[in-house]
C-alpha cells in the first residue's frame, strides 16, 4: 500500500518530514511517495484539478494525503473521500472535489478523531497524516470517521485556466484533453497557440500546446520558457481561439 503526499509545503523546511514521521509510527511498511510539494500555494481550487489528473494513474487502494489548506484552524471540516477505490484525506475546501466529480463511485466521511494534543495550524501532521496511515493499514474505524454529506453542485470537471507551472516554465491547464480539442487553436493572453504532438515538431522558441503525460492540455515552448515568453500567470484563462 502506498501513501502519496500532495502539498503546497515546498521542498524546504520540516513539514514533509514531520508528516512522514507520523506515518512511519503507524504504517511503517507502507511506501510514502512525495508526488508534489509545490502545488499552487494556498489555492485549493487550482490544486484540485492538478490532484485529480495526477491521481488517476495510481492503483486502487492508494491513499492520497492532500494538504493545501489556507483555512487551517477555521470552520472547514477535515474529510476523507473514497473515489473509485482510492482514498483522499484532506480539508473540505474544494481540494478533493475534482477527484470526486470525476469518480463513478464516491463516498465522503468526516474525520471526527482528534489526538490528545494537536496544533490548530498543522492539521497535516496531527490529523490528516494519522488518519491516512490508518486507512493504509485498514485500522480506521467508526471512532475515526462518520458519513459526510457533500454537495458538488456546480463544480466543473474541467477548468479553463492555467493551474501549474513546472520546472521548465511549461503551463498546465485544468482542461482534460479529448478528441474535441484535436486541431484547436488556443487563446491565452491575446495569443493564439497551435497544437503539436511534441517539442521537436515546432521551431526553437515557438510556443505550442499538447496533451501532457497526465492527460491535461499543457502550453510549452521548444527550448524556451512558455511562462516568460507568453507572460503567463496562474489562473490565466485558456479557451478556444474564435478566429
Amino acid at each position: 500500500m502506498a501513501i502519496v503526499l500532495f502539498t503546497d509545503f515546498g521542498a524546504e523546511g520540516p513539514y514533509l518530514g514531520q508528516m512522514e514521521s507520523v506515518i512511519a509510527e503507524i504504517a511503517a511498511d507502507c511506501r510514502v511517495i512525495n508526488l508534489l510539494s509545490n502545488a499552487p500555494k494556498s489555492d485549493p481550487l487550482l490544486s484540485s484539478y492538478l490532484l485529480a489528473a495526477m491521481a488517476k494513474d495510481f492503483p486502487v487502494g492508494t491513499v492520497f494525503l492532500a494538504v493545501v489548506d489556507p483555512g487551517v484552524g477555521g470552520e472547514r471540516s477535515a474529510v476523507v473521500l473514497e473515489a473509485d477505490g482510492r482514498f483522499f484525506v484532506g480539508p473540505d475546501n474544494g481540494l478533493l472535489n475534482t477527484a470526486a466529480v470525476h469518480a463513478s463511485q464516491r463516498r465522503w466521511f468526516e474525520i471526527i478523531w482528534r489526538p490528545q494534543r494537536w496544533s490548530t495550524s498543522f492539521h497535516g501532521r496531527d490529523i490528516f497524516a494519522p488518519v491516512a496511515a490508518r486507512l493504509a493499514v485498514n485500522s480506521a474505524d467508526d471512532d475515526d470517521l462518520q458519513p459526510y454529506q457533500q454537495s458538488l453542485h456546480g463544480w466543473a470537471k474541467d477548468l479553463q485556466r492555467v493551474i501549474y507551472f513546472d520546472h521548465y516554465g511549461n503551463a498546465m491547464t485544468g482542461i482534460r484533453f479529448d478528441d474535441h480539442w484535436n486541431g484547436e487553436t488556443l487563446q491565452v493572453n491575446g495569443r493564439s497557440i497551435k497544437q503539436a504532438d511534441t517539442f521537436s515538431d515546432v521551431q526553437e522558441g515557438e510556443a505550442f500546446w499538447y496533451n501532457n503525460s497526465s492527460g491535461l492540455i499543457e502550453i510549452a515552448a521548444n527550448k524556451d520558457c512558455a511562462r516568460n515568453r507568453l507572460s503567463l500567470r496562474l489562473r490565466d484563462e485558456v479557451g478556444r481561439c474564435l478566429e
